[in-house]
């Protein structure tokens, strides 16, 4: 123990060593609050003598859980029996109580394409069209009012207007249709645990009684459901250890609400703070310019980041005219880092639409990339097919996989159903049903062995076999998948196993970190996304974001912009980003790539005419002194698409 904290600093080790009652710890982005975590599990047990099972861990990813429980195992040879995610821990519980409040013991858990099965199941019912009002749409909506706690009837009383009243009728009957097939989603794991308490006493005594201690991480994310959860899990020794960034908090849209940092402050009067504010991961300039951008938020507390990391490299920022000349240019300074692996850089982009011009540009230039947000294992085609028998196999009563399994065919269908009447469900293993499965529906012969796409697919379904292997029991398989299926954040590892540029979305990158960071598309309207330009809430949150990609970036960081690029299927310039101009030139350095000349060249050496309004102001000729340039739409697509060469669009 004693080494455990000796290689902490003061700070850390007085949140470390804090004795009874609440404690909020306000952890700046790479201040290494997961070995805070883990240090203070590893104190309570060997120093104060507290029993594993009376400590609760509750994280947001299911990744950071695994790390966080391995490293409690390295330290103190224990496991915590109640350790994992929100959504993890609750599932254990309703599992073995959930009966208690009528939820039946073996319930499945619909993961976000079964919840839009279920909603177009109702479409049907009610004879809605899909084009009026979008599946997921509508499943936002619900998923936004149960992370508010409020039921179908609830909901009702709230409607206004025909979308929100179209949307409780349907509230009311996909929870009915849950109910019916004896499946949950993930806002009901929160809700039906919370539900648990209200009506059990005696459970939630029994868990009350047994933890003594609760310690939650990015607790800036957590809802209103989770905020009442740990309530619950803290009482009534209130030994609860709380740690968050108000900074990070980038996931409103999900029901996210850092306003519960200040809440527990007032529920627990004697909430004793403590800041972790020095940097392990970034340089001082990196820190300097996060700081600068999230300074200007006025509704939550700023840490302020410093490092002893004595690197003063200035930033870059890339300033070019066009979408596709950032994207070449950003290329050419990936190529031009010849001290870094390609698994050193990410991409870091506002929009997932934004991705197209890099990753075409990496495929010109031979550059490796893997994007991060495209199809995940578990939504590939194949895999659904059959994880649909499986469900239905263990749970007759789920109309969901039951549809999805005839749509692969009937007779397939049919033959499945006789081979399942031949097997003893409780006494076989997953990956034995998965084999009986794939036996009695020949699926496997859909595909051809010399196609390589259906080679994928046979790849894919050998490693759900594989991943069924480690499970001993279908509940636990199916549950573990949904859970994992249902994450949403990127898995470091995974991503720097190959050596390739990352790209994602900046809401993906929390967590993560990287050498070298390009945030790209720094302009109004992208970052800040227009959404947010008229609201302060959300330019806040928008700026939270923009601190998050900053601080992702450990040695160098560069930013990119366009003047003018193509944006919902139209052409427009677009005004350098607010969140560029809070970073102090001391710090950042721009270089122009913008293109001035009338030779018809590019930087690249290509024959593209880039047009620019500043031209006309540099190059007076043929325009006479203080007359108006008016150029016609069809004058100027004729220059760019060739038709006309440049030295006739200028006579004319």
């Amino acid at each position: 123990m004693s080494q455990l904290l000796d290689a902490l600093n003061d700070d850390q080790k007085k949140a470390v060593l804090h004795e009874e009652g609440p404690a909020l710890v306000l952890a700046g982005a790479g201040s290494g609050k997961t070995r805070v975590l883990t240090t203070r599990v590893a104190h309570l047990i060997q120093e104060k003598g507290v029993h594993p099972q009376s400590i609760m861990l509750v994280t947001f990813t299911n990744k950071a859980a695994h790390e966080m429980n391995k490293r409690v195992m390295e330290t103190t040879g224990s496991k915590l029996p109640l350790s994992g995610t929100f959504h993890s821990i609750c599932a254990k519980i309703l599992r073995r109580y959930g009966q208690r409040i009528g939820l039946d013991n073996n319930y499945v858990i619909y993961d976000s394409n079964e919840q839009v099965d279920l909603i177009k199941q109702i479409y049907k019912e009610i004879n809605l069209d899909p084009k009026e009002m979008k599946p997921r749409s509508v499943l936002a909506t619900i998923s936004n009012a149960k992370n508010e706690m409020l039921s179908p009837e609830e909901y009702e009383n709230f409607a206004n207007g025909r979308y929100q009243e179209t949307v409780a009728r349907i509230y009311k009957l996909y929870q009915h249709n849950l109910r019916k097939n004896s499946a949950v989603d993930f806002d009901d794991l929160l809700n039906l645990t919370n539900k648990l308490f209200a009506q059990d006493k005696a459970t939630l005594a029994y868990f009350q009684d047994m933890i003594q201690y609760v310690l939650v991480d990015e607790y800036q994310d957590t809802n209103k459901a989770q905020y009442q959860l740990t309530k619950y899990f803290t009482k009534p020794q209130n030994n609860l250890f709380v740690v968050g960034d108000f900074s990070q908090s980038i996931y409103a849209w999900r029901g996210a609400d850092y306003k519960n940092m200040m809440k527990i402050k007032s529920d627990f009067p004697d909430l004793k703070e403590y800041r972790l504010e020095q940097n392990y991961r970034s340089t001082q300039s990196i820190l300097d310019a996060a700081t600068q951008v999230i300074s200007k938020n006025s509704s939550h507390p700023i840490l302020s980041l410093w490092t002893q990391n004595t690197e003063t490299d200035k930033l870059t920022h890339l300033e070019t005219d066009s979408g596709e000349t950032e994207a070449m240019e950003v290329m050419k300074k990936i190529k031009g880092l010849v001290s870094h692996d390609y698994g050193d850089m990410a991409i870091l982009y506002r929009t997932n639409a934004q991705s197209r011009l890099f990753e075409e540009a990496c495929v010109r230039q031979g550059i490796p990339y893997k994007l991060v947000g495209g199809f995940k294992f578990y939504e590939r085609k194949e895999i659904k097919d059959i994880l649909s028998y499986l469900k239905v196999a263990i749970n007759p009563n789920d109309s969901v996989s039951e549809s999805r399994s005839l749509k692969v065919g009937k007779r397939r269908f049919s033959a499945f159903k006789l081979a399942l009447e031949a097997v003893n469900k409780s006494e076989v293993t997953p990956v034995e049903l998965l084999e009986k499965i794939l036996e009695a529906t020949d699926y496997k012969a859909k595909f051809k062995p010399n196609d390589p796409d259906d080679v994928d697919r046979l790849n894919n379904i050998d490693e759900l076999l594989n991943v069924a292997a480690q499970f001993d029991n279908v509940g636990l398989f199916l549950e573990n998948i949904a859970l994992v299926q249902d994450n949403q954040m990127a898995d470091a590892q995974a991503i720097n196993a190959q050596n390739a540029i990352t790209m994602m979305s900046l809401h993906s990158a929390k967590g993560l970190e990287f050498p070298v960071v390009f945030m790209v598309g720094m302009e109004e309207g992208l970052l800040p996304h227009s959404r947010s330009l008229l609201e302060k809430d959300q330019m806040e949150e928008e700026r939270r974001l923009c601190y998050v990609g900053i601080t992702r970036a450990k040695e160098k960081l560069f930013f990119s912009s366009a003047q003018k690029r193509y944006m919902y299927g139209n052409s427009s310039y677009s005004t350098l980003s607010r969140f560029m101009q809070d970073i102090d030139s001391t710090i950042l350095r721009t270089e122009s790539k913008i293109i001035h000349d009338y030779t018809g060249q590019n930087n690249n050496g290509g024959n593209k005419w880039f047009y620019n309004k500043d031209n006309f102001k540099k190059k007076p000729e043929p325009v006479k002194p203080k007359r108006r340039l008016v150029i016609d739409d069809d004058v100027l697509n004729s220059v760019l698409s060739g038709d006309m060469d440049v030295d006739s669009f200028l006579d004319f």
